[in-house]
């Protein structure tokens, strides 16, 4: 049985239709290797009981002719999606016992598809990292090892670092992840797996715990950019619920492979790069580049002149947010709560006890900036230079269809290594945070290999609600680069 956890979504899709394997086999299959993997830490809780219900029951719909687009297909979700009788800590001390009596949209929209719950993934405290070394429920390892130091252990990228562990490593044919500065991208980047942010308002955010409101989009994370886009397919569609859903007819994106990108113009942004930008990840853009020019598309030098602001934009306008949303855990309606002496005192108590280091300085940062006096000195002063980003991109969308750009600065980094300064670590987003300030799809997809053995990832950024073409020009590249590696014994 462990063979079928080495599959596609699209694969299994089509064995089960052949009735080569049943939804409970491919089930069992990955529950065992859960079990055989735990010493990742990408799980916080496993639901092996509910996965084989639910996999019973795709079975019971294949046989009568009803299966769903993803019936019977073992997903993770990420721990920041609310579902129903199943824990949701958002890997944070103070969510302590929360249990839901809903189930977000999104992972309402999978069950409806037919796809199986396997668990509930790790990530970073309020999805606030970029390593996944911030969750309460203790790191995540990435599967993936450097040739030069096996021993060493790295990190999947943050937050949504334990959906691309699990997805790496298979135990799980996908997963849901959440991207909100590129939480979704570059740890997809590090696990060399494919993932997409889609346009914000693509996909519903009800349901999501909140961490920054105007950013938050939640995204498939899988092997292949078919999966992705048969994920995303089953994810995305307007919510009533939810103010910020885009009323948007949801086409089918995996039709949009096609492999032909003849005619197309990517645009090749001049400060993407910087001095000192790593000779590993230039060569794979390079290479990226050749392989989208010999497929008949025409690269263009393009300037998105506002981008060198994008990190220090997104570092007031994300805590700003961080601090207004996480208001609400106070120890009264759930989750902890440490007796004080008073009301004020039990406020105190419980946060202080219940929010990770993380957490408390982005609330901080968040705080100060809407305090009286500074909020028009930068919290206004942010949402302005967030406007003239997205018009950068405005602008070069009028000359290309496109863009592509490195996903991460550098390959995936040791437990412990760039960690003793926030701002090191919050640089690991700087490719990616402006395509979230301006609300933009944007996937990663593996690329190649460093010389050190470990993925490094290529980004492609489309025009809202465009993801057609980005999964068009993706599936080229995916067929181009032609990644095949894996992680060391998996």
């Amino acid at each position: 049985m462990s063979n079928l956890t080495h599959l596609t979504i699209a694969q299994a899709l089509k064995s089960m239709d052949k009735g080569e394997f049943t939804a409970t086999e491919l089930t069992q299959a990955h529950i065992e290797a859960m079990a055989a993997r735990r010493s990742l830490n990408a799980y916080i809780t496993e639901t092996p009981e509910l996965a084989l219900g639910q996999a019973k029951a795709a079975d019971d719909r294949r046989r009568a002719g009803t299966a769903g687009g993803l019936e019977g297909i073992p997903l993770g979700i990420k721990d920041l999606f609310c579902t129903k009788g199943v824990l949701t800590t958002a890997a944070s001390h103070i969510l302590d016992g929360f249990t839901p009596q809903y189930e977000s949209t999104v992972s309402a929209n999978l069950l409806k598809a037919g796809a199986v719950t396997l668990g509930k993934l790790n990530l970073d405290e309020f999805a606030m990292g970029s390593s996944n070394m911030t969750s309460h429920y203790g790191a995540v390892e990435n599967p993936w090892k450097r040739t030069s130091d096996p021993a060493a252990r790295l990190v999947p990228g943050g937050s949504s670092g334990g959906s691309a562990a699990a997805v790496s490593a298979r135990i799980a044919m996908g997963a849901t992840g959440t991207d909100t500065g590129g939480s979704i991208r570059q740890p997809a980047a590090f696990c060399g797996i494919t993932g997409i942010k889609p346009t914000y308002g693509r996909c519903s955010r009800w349901g999501i715990v909140a961490f920054a409101s105007s950013l938050d989009q939640a995204g498939p994370m899988a092997r292949t950019v078919e999966d992705c886009a048969l994920m995303l397919n089953a994810m995305a569609g307007h919510d009533p619920k939810d103010s910020t859903s885009a009323p948007m007819p949801v086409p089918d994106f995996a039709k949009a492979l096609t492999g032909d990108i003849r005619g197309l113009k990517v645009g090749i942004p001049l400060e993407y790069r910087p001095d000192g930008l790593n000779a590993e990840v230039l060569k794979v853009w390079e290479q990226g580049i050749e392989w989208l020019r010999a497929a008949g598309a025409t690269p263009v030098e393009i300037s998105l002149p506002h981008t060198k602001y994008a990190l220090p934009t997104y570092y007031i306008v994300a805590p700003a947010e961080a601090s207004s949303n996480l208001a609400r855990y106070d120890g009264v309606r759930f989750g902890l709560r440490v007796p004080g002496t008073s009301l004020d005192d039990m406020y105190k108590k419980t946060r202080a006890a219940g929010f990770g280091k993380e957490v408390r300085r982005r609330i901080m940062i968040g705080t100060y900036v809407l305090s009286a006096g500074y909020y028009d000195a930068y919290y206004a002063k942010a949402q302005k230079v967030r406007r003239m980003i997205a018009e950068d991109f405005r602008k070069a969308f009028e000359t290309v269809d496109v863009i592509l750009t490195p996903t991460a600065p550098s390959a995936a980094f040791g437990m412990g290594e760039n960690m003793d300064d926030p701002v090191t670590m919050w640089l690991n987003d700087v490719f990616t945070i402006p395509t979230s300030l301006a609300g933009l799809p944007g996937l990663s997809l593996p690329a190649g290999l460093s010389s050190d053995g470990l993925p490094l990832g290529l980004q492609l950024i489309g025009r809202p609600f465009d993801e057609e073409t980005v999964f068009k020009v993706a599936g080229v590249m995916e067929s181009a680069a032609q990644f095949t590696a894996a992680p060391e014994g998996i």
